[in-house]
């Protein structure tokens, strides 16, 4: 099963969203295509971010939008908002996983 959890995207418009719960992802990634449903410009965005994996040649930059997740208070997330939509919408450690204080427990397999 898929760990995605719902949550609100707010920029100048809001999206409701489903994003993957990534614990091996460094940074929070945003396709292409929900930066501009949310009202984000690429071109205003200056700060390029480097994606690794099988992003490595995707252009990325820094965008810092409210996500809302259930009855939580919104909160600020930093996204390497991604200039495609050949990535998923992913929730990693920085900042997702630390604003919302995930622990991470190692995973113990009995036989």
């Amino acid at each position: 099963m898929t760990p995605l959890l719902p949550l609100t995207l707010v920029g100048t418009t809001s999206v409701a969203v489903e994003g993957l719960l990534d614990t091996g992802a460094a940074i929070n990634v945003l396709p292409y295509s929900l930066g501009v449903q949310i009202g984000a410009n690429w071109d205003q965005q200056r700060t390029p971010v480097q994606l690794s994996g099988n992003l490595v040649q995707t252009e990325a930059r820094v965008l810092v939008i409210t996500a809302i997740v259930a009855k939580f208070p919104p909160v600020r997330l930093a996204f390497a908002w991604a200039n495609s939509d050949h990535v998923p919408l992913l929730l990693g450690q920085v900042n997702f996983f630390l604003e919302f204080n995930v622990l991470l427990l190692p995973l113990t397999i009995c036989i």
